[in-house]
């Protein structure tokens, strides 16, 4: 079976999840505009359901621009596209075409992600990479009207690109993915190492300094090295002309979690953060539920990375990992992390190799037992990430 039929078999699947959601579970928005954009949409309730939470801010985005006020802290080319796609297929809700684009660019990032994991690896290892991609906890989030699915189209697209020495084209998918959110900066120094790397044959620290000069001064003329900044200064650019504030999409943060801060704070601070948030609400509850959650998916994504480091895995793909992680923790929280690690794809890599079967199977099971248990969650309008 081709990879588009499974792909197509998939998101049928989480149709009728999620219509047997709809049929048998009351809708709780813990979100705002559901009684704007969703219900009112003359949709069934399977298809919207899948425009929750930020879907609805995307939504917003792609029928008013940035009208509605902290929306900034959204990024423009997901919902630019969602729009220019409505406009086309005379979607008028956006949510249709909001469902068409994301998974149009999921089928496209996953036969992209394949090609690309076989310049290293075996048909074996880049199967199960792929399995626990579809089967991750949050994996339904590359189904839903949210920018997951064209990010990760476009993170592959730069490695894709830059693996094979094509710079502008890295450099020019790096752009895009610097519009999609604030993480694609992050794909800078991917396309800086794989560069070293390729075309100056830097392959450890020694050899780096030998010919730091010519390598630096090389970066330095090399054009297509700075697409990836000038698309996060494009949008930085468009929100001092429009609102005043170039780093807005920063500013907007707190609105949009009662635990971010605009200040910059460490790792550690957050870690401890969550222990005490653990030790002091009521045990079990759902609050208690989400901290654990949160804190196990950054827990997760550390050991995972450190068994990716032990396992040799390309350093690049091992450094923008990292740079997924710890990015979003500056914040304050962990909050939505669940979601950010599943655009870490040298997590999936690590995963599938795994040696002992066994573990890798009860790793399966317990990942589509979540998966199942946080989509009926997310789809009733309950907090999931």
């Amino acid at each position: 079976m081709n990879i588009l039929a499974i792909l197509v078999l998939w998101r049928i699947g989480l149709f009728a999840i999620s219509a047997t959601v709809a049929r048998y579970f009351k809708f709780t928005p813990q979100f705002p505009y559901s009684d704007i954009y969703l219900l009112p949409s003359n949709l069934p309730q399977f298809i919207w359901g899948f425009a929750n939470f930020d879907g609805v801010h995307y939504l917003t985005i792609a029928k008013s621009g940035y009208m509605a006020q902290f929306t900034q802290a959204f990024f423009p080319l997901y919902p630019l596209l969602v729009r220019i796609l409505g406009l086309i297929i005379k979607d008028q809700t956006f949510i249709v075409s909001g469902l068409l684009l994301s998974f149009a660019c999921f089928v496209v990032a996953v036969y992209f992600f394949k090609r690309l994991l076989l310049l290293d690896y075996k048909h074996s290892v880049v199967f199960w990479s792929l399995v626990f991609l579809l089967a991750f906890p949050t994996g339904f989030y590359f189904a839903t009207v949210y920018g997951e699915s064209l990010f990760f189209l476009l993170t592959v697209l730069v490695f894709w690109f830059a693996r094979k020495r094509k710079w502008w084209l890295a450099g020019i998918f790096g752009f895009f993915a610097a519009l999609t959110r604030i993480n694609g900066i992050l794909l800078l120094p991917v396309i800086l190492i794989e560069w070293l790397v390729l075309e100056r044959h830097v392959t450890s620290w020694a050899t780096f300094k030998k010919s730091v000069k010519e390598s630096l001064w090389s970066l330095l003329k090399n054009p297509a090295m700075y697409l990836v900044p000038l698309g996060l200064i494009t949008y930085m650019v468009y929100l001092k002309y429009a609102f005043g504030d170039p780093l807005f999409f920063w500013h907007a943060q707190e609105v949009f979690g009662a635990q971010r801060s605009v200040a910059i704070v460490l790792p550690p601070q957050v870690v401890w953060r969550y222990f005490k948030i653990i030790a002091t609400v009521e045990a079990f509850s759902y609050p208690f539920w989400t901290a654990i959650w949160e804190i196990g998916a950054f827990a997760l994504g550390v050991v995972a990375l450190l068994f990716g480091h032990r396992k040799h895995v390309r350093l690049s793909y091992l450094l923008f990992g990292w740079g997924m992680l710890l990015l979003p923790t500056l914040t304050g929280t962990f909050s939505s992390l669940p979601r950010y690690v599943l655009l870490i794809f040298p997590l999936f890599i690590a995963l599938a190799l795994i040696k002992n079967m066994t573990t890798r199977l009860a790793l399966l099971i317990v990942s589509i037992g979540l998966q199942l248990l946080f989509l009926s969650h997310y789809l009733r309008g309950l907090w999931v990430a």
